[in-house]
């Protein structure tokens, strides 16, 4: 029998389109949202505050044992403040996150360009291509870009290369990748839907060279910034 062919070329021959709707970008929204939430339960408490929290019992029950009368009233106080810090901790990180995240999603909306966007993989960084505003101004628009890397391929389209350098924190849920960059101190952002790895889209490639430039999680602000995305 014939030795199978070698891998697939694990990179983009030319960029895909993402052919996003608002129904999806608003899922990807929420989707990371529910995520998130998850950073803030019992289980994600930290051992520093567990110690903290015990030797605070421990504290306050030595005291409700050995001290009798109106002098209990500061080791009650005690007990009370860990059962509100833990309420505070875990529900109340919950509320105010959601409180926030249903402002930014009331006042949000899909940037009209993710409609036409196409995204590609090189070994340089993600592509990204999307209709020019102007063609006939491709020239003083392209000079006035030079951060994003803006490269003219054709009167219609412009394309620019975020490397993975400037990738600052990433994320993924089950059906979304999500990148924060910064170039020359320029914020951005992108969603990638994994349903386009059917379109031969390398996820695979994409998570690869995030994870060598960073741990997936995003920063506060990072998910601020995909709902203004």
């Amino acid at each position: 029998m014939a030795p199978k062919s070698s891998a697939l070329y694990p990179y983009t021959l030319q960029t895909i389109p993402v052919n996003m709707n608002e129904d999806e970008f608003k899922q990807a929204q929420i989707s990371l949202f529910q995520q998130s939430t998850q950073n803030y339960g019992v289980a994600n408490i930290k051992t520093k505050e567990w110690v903290i929290m015990a030797i605070t019992v421990a504290l306050a029950l030595a005291g409700l044992f050995y001290v009798e009368g109106y002098s209990t009233i500061l080791f009650w106080v005690m007990l009370a403040g860990v059962v509100a810090y833990l309420l505070a901790r875990t529900l109340g990180m919950k509320w105010y996150m959601k409180r926030e995240f249903d402002k930014q999603m009331a006042e949000a909306e899909m940037p009209k360009e993710m409609l036409d966007i196409k995204l590609g993989v090189q070994k340089n960084g993600l592509i990204m291509s999307m209709p020019a505003p102007n063609a006939s101004n491709k020239h003083k628009k392209g000079k006035g870009k030079k951060h994003m890397q803006m490269q003219m391929r054709d009167p219609s389209h412009r394309q620019a290369v975020i490397p993975w350098s400037a990738v600052t924190s990433w994320d993924e849920t089950q059906d979304f990748i999500f990148v924060m960059f910064n170039i020359q101190g320029h914020n951005g952002s992108q969603i990638i839907p994994k349903r386009i790895q059917a379109d031969k889209f390398p996820i695979d490639t994409v998570r690869r060279h995030l994870s060598e430039v960073k741990d997936k999680g995003l920063q506060s602000e990072g998910l601020q910034n995909t709902a203004q995305a």
